[in-house]
């Protein structure tokens, strides 16, 4: 056994240990369910970051980076990160007094519709039935690779892995595991960088090299790949791709069940809204570093074949065997997080929404959720066996449906007095069909859209359409206005002038990020670009009107007019005595 594989099984017999040991606190469904709604600030951060980055983020977007297209997913992360403050601030509180065990209860009950309530579980259990699989594959392709395990065999090395702990332990396992895997593969992200820019001569140079990098013109630049095989043939139809995608991820993580199903977990309504903030700044961080080091990999092999091999070649190859064998954990440890949110989720969609047996006890029903938890992982891995892996794009073609099916009901729920049920059930089918369904006929290839009627646009147009139109030949019956009223009144905790103070903290910090992710942009990467490329000489002035510098720009002043728009927001939302 090699010292990566080593590494690989020790990782999985701790969380494994971890995740028995607090499934020692799994008293009843409560726990199981939704943690008891006690978790602190740290673990919802922590399992909200780690159920974001995946296998899909460590292989699939460091691929799509190192093929040529590292700006068009920057382009991509300060929209998708502040999703993460208007889904905590404007639907995840609110789900949370709510006080459902699921999402998809959440709906149910906001419309007193059981279809509704039915036919969202079922989109969380296709859609993340769909990522389960993906991570499962993700992590497998790793240990595959590193190991000496056939593909079969690591696969069902990963499936025993996440379901180990999350059978016995539920959510209470999954935050803490999350957590700690969490703050394992962002400290690995950094190391992995460090050490790809010193194989490309260090920072100034790396920037250098690809800036000049033949086998991959416009890596880096604003304009994108535009070599043999690129995706896109102009600049403009990158970035209204990357504008289209940045929008729906931003609706993603706001609004999916894997991400807004972790408010259900928190104390108090200031840990959501700091958990928010706090994940916002991360990933802002974390993305950009994972993408510079996917496009910088380029730099010392440029035929890596596929592209999602490309973070496992750089762990082999440019870093010593403890620090490859550590990134490879990372990325094992973001594909289990995952994994073990996914499979977590679906079966709670079918014990706690498809079943919903109102006479068992609520010991019958922990029963038949752990039996679930294993049912499902084994069907998963089923799947995962029969099915090619194809991280990145399946990812893509997943994640928009939940934007254009649930983007518009979420936020309607809670802030539009005059939806109806009728207007939410067929507004959430129409906008999940329509976006599944242009999505599938244009990854066969059968039909080709223009950029800007991306299918997650179509589907998101057809879902506010069919519920504003439903809802007007449609009227509100007074439980659905009596339970949407109720959601707005304020907590006891809003009127601590303490914690208020608290909670305000990080809107101003958000904002403090955002000018310095645009100086250190400015600084690291637009002047050594401009330099290689010739636009300007040493001593020389920045050429303003460059892409470079107005990308730069538009990175940091979008985060800090976030941190504003939410500055702004808590002045309304927090109260005092």
């Amino acid at each position: 056994m090699n010292g990566y594989a080593l590494g690989i099984l020790i990782s999985l017999l701790v969380y494994v240990v971890i995740g028995n040991w607090a499934g020692r606190r799994v008293k009843n469904l409560d726990d199981f369910l939704v943690a008891g709604r006690q978790s602190p600030t740290l673990l919802i951060v922590g399992t909200l970051v780690a159920s974001s980055v995946s296998t899909s983020s460590f292989l699939g977007d460091s691929g799509f980076a190192y093929s040529g297209y590292v700006q068009a997913l920057i382009f991509q992360i300060p929209p998708t990160a502040l999703g993460y403050v208007a889904g905590s601030m404007f639907f995840g509180r609110y789900i949370r007094r709510a006080k459902s065990m699921t999402v998809a209860e959440f709906f149910g009950k906001r419309f007193s519709s059981r279809r509704v309530r039915i036919f969202a579980a079922l989109t969380v259990i296709i859609g993340l039935g769909g990522y389960l699989m993906t991570v499962t594959q993700g992590a497998a392709l790793v240990i595959s690779q590193v190991t000496g395990f056939s593909y079969a065999q690591a696969l069902i090395a990963v499936w025993f892995g996440y379901s180990a702990f999350t059978f016995y332990a539920g959510s209470r396992g999954v935050v803490i595991t999350d957590t700690i895997m969490f703050g394992l593969f962002t400290v690995v992200a950094f190391l992995a960088l460090a050490y790809i820019v010193d194989a490309g001569g260090g920072w100034f140079e790396t920037v250098h090299k690809l800036a000049t990098l033949e086998a991959r013109p416009g890596i880096i630049g604003a304009e994108g790949y535009m070599g043999p095989g690129a995706i896109w043939e102009t600049a403009a139809e990158m970035w209204t791709w990357s504008a289209i995608i940045g929008l729906s991820w931003g609706v993603v993580f706001a609004i999916s069940p894997w991400q807004s199903s972790r408010y259900l977990m928190a104390r108090d309504e200031h840990v959501i809204i700091r958990s928010g903030l706090i994940t916002a700044i991360v990933l802002s961080l974390l993305w950009a570093v994972l993408q510079f080091a996917g496009g910088a990999i380029a730099i010392s092999n440029p035929d890596i074949t596929p592209n999602e091999q490309a973070m496992i070649w750089a762990a082999m190859n440019l870093m010593p065997v403890v620090v490859g064998s550590l990134l490879l954990t990372g990325i094992v440890a973001a594909a289990l997080s995952s994994a073990s949110t996914f499979l977590t989720l679906v079966s709670f969609s079918i014990t706690n929404d498809i079943q919903d047996d109102e006479s068992q006890s609520d010991a019958s029903k922990l029963k038949v959720s752990r039996i679930t938890v294993l049912v499902v992982g084994v069907g998963a891995l089923v799947v995962a066996l029969s099915v090619p892996p194809s991280i990145f794009w399946i990812v893509y073609f997943i994640g928009p449906i939940f934007a254009a099916s649930w983007g518009p009901i979420a936020f309607m729920s809670v802030w539009s007095s005059r939806i109806t049920e009728a207007g939410a059930f067929w507004g959430m089918f129409g906008g999940f069909v329509s976006c599944g369904v242009a999505k599938a006929l244009v990854m066969a290839e059968l039909i080709s859209l223009p950029v800007i009627l991306d299918p997650l646009v179509l589907g998101a147009v057809v879902s506010l359409s069919v519920i504003i139109v439903v809802s007007r030949f449609g009227e509100v019956r007074d439980e659905e206005r009596e339970y949407r009223e109720a959601l707005h009144i304020a907590p006891p905790e809003l009127y601590d002038d303490v914690q208020n103070r608290r909670t305000r903290v990080w809107p101003k910090l958000l904002m403090i990020w955002g000018a310095v992710s645009t100086v250190g942009l400015v600084i690291l990467y637009v002047r050594p670009y401009q330099l290689a490329t010739g636009l300007t000489g040493v001593g020389g002035p920045y050429v303003v009107w460059s892409g470079e510098l107005i990308a730069s720009l538009y990175y940091g002043l979008t985060l800090s007019l976030g941190g504003l728009a939410a500055h702004l927001a808590l002045k309304r939302f927090l109260r005092s005595d």
